[in-house]
């Protein structure tokens, strides 16, 4: 759990999701670095395509194993943006499934509403293959749900789209965060797609998404404290200091804050699920750019904020390298429930953009 309040720990039993992939044959290969409990304090995990710079977080150690060839898979979670953000810093695929989709029993908590299972890959289709794996209600998790059977076999054997995808290009109100070099790869892909076939319109999102940001960062605050109290008042001194602020944060807001926080999200679900209606999935960039020239933070995850917020699946795909010679992608948002249909989207999106990142097939 990336603390050193956890040294020498061995869990009982394994995680559900680690149960799960053992029942299907998977071989677990052992447990990846994650940054201090799933937060922002970094691990000592660094990015394979050059040491100096962040791989990410908080998943870090799934995101350079995957890219460092050590494994063809790995799991993580994402609370806002710790799969898919560092799946772009190291250049693999990183997948977020629908809210609820994959339980989390066995998992430490950080905010019950927002925190999700993913799953890192070399390439969309592995990813899909090991998230059906995944799925399923568990009873220790009432968060959880069970999947339609067309759900599951879709994603084993993820078939092509039919047709060209309608794609909704979205900027989100952090945009200007982006680095040039992620803009002006973000307007390639864009280019690259159209000339494909794909049908993209460029479209804002209404003026609700501009508090998504903190409407998270409420939620994320009070549950972190709910969640962690108990841990900070045994362990204070061994917690990171951003660690102790978040959790001493957490409790100064207000309740009917947070209610508010949950009740805008919920509204945002709507609006979003709304926008989807017209087309096939979203298109955005996954983080402001190339990662950081840092150990000391796994970089901003404020372009998966709003996606995570509303509990839909959504997936990053490297489609190129910036000017530190070091990965870029594009993410692709779907409508909550419809994994299949947006993983089949990114596949289609892959294809069109054709960016090798050289990993074996």
């Amino acid at each position: 759990m990336g603390s050193p309040v956890f040294d020498g720990y061995v869990p009982r039993r394994s995680a559900a999701v680690v149960r799960r992939l053992e029942a299907a044959g998977a071989f677990v290969l052992g447990k990846t670095v994650t940054a201090e409990l799933a937060y922002f304090h970094p691990g000592p995990t660094r990015n394979p395509w050059n040491a100096a710079h962040t791989p990410g977080g908080s998943s870090m150690g799934s995101a350079a194993a995957v890219a460092a060839g050590m494994t063809p898979a790995a799991l993580g979670t994402q609370t806002n943006g710790s799969v898919i953000r560092p799946a772009a810093f190291c250049g693999c695929v990183g997948f977020k499934p629908s809210e609820g989709l994959v339980a989390r029993s066995g998992i430490q908590p950080f905010s019950p509403t927002l925190d999700q299972v993913g799953v890192f890959a070399r390439t969309v289709a592995d990813a899909a293959l090991v998230a059906a794996a995944l799925l399923g209600r568990d009873p220790e998790d009432p968060s959880s749900v069970e999947p339609q059977a067309a759900l599951a076999e879709g994603l084993r054997a993820l078939r092509p789209l039919a047709r060209a995808p309608r794609l909704a290009a979205v900027r989100s109100p952090v945009w200007p965060l982006a680095e040039a070099a992620q803009q002006a790869l973000f307007e390639r892909n864009l280019g690259a797609l159209r000339r494909a076939g794909a049908a993209v319109e460029e479209i804002e999102l209404g003026a609700g998404f501009a508090r998504a940001h903190e409407m998270l960062r409420r939620i994320m605050y009070v549950e972190g404290a709910r969640t962690l109290t108990a841990l900070q008042e045994r362990h204070r001194d061994r917690l990171s200091a951003t660690l102790n602020r978040l959790i001493d944060g957490g409790r100064q807001i207000a309740e009917s804050d947070y209610r508010e926080a949950l009740a805008c999200r919920a509204t945002l679900q709507g609006e979003l699920q709304s926008l989807l209606a017209s087309c096939d999935a979203i298109v955005t960039p996954p983080a402001r750019g190339e990662a950081p020239a840092t150990l000391a933070h796994t970089g901003d995850p404020a372009f998966c904020t709003i996606w995570t917020l509303c509990g839909a699946p959504a997936v990053t795909i490297p489609t190129g390298l910036g000017p530190h010679r070091l990965p870029l992608g594009l993410q692709i948002v779907g409508n909550r429930r419809d994994d299949v249909r947006m993983l089949q989207v990114a596949r289609w999106c892959a294809e069109a953009i054709g960016f090798d990142t050289g990993f074996p097939e």
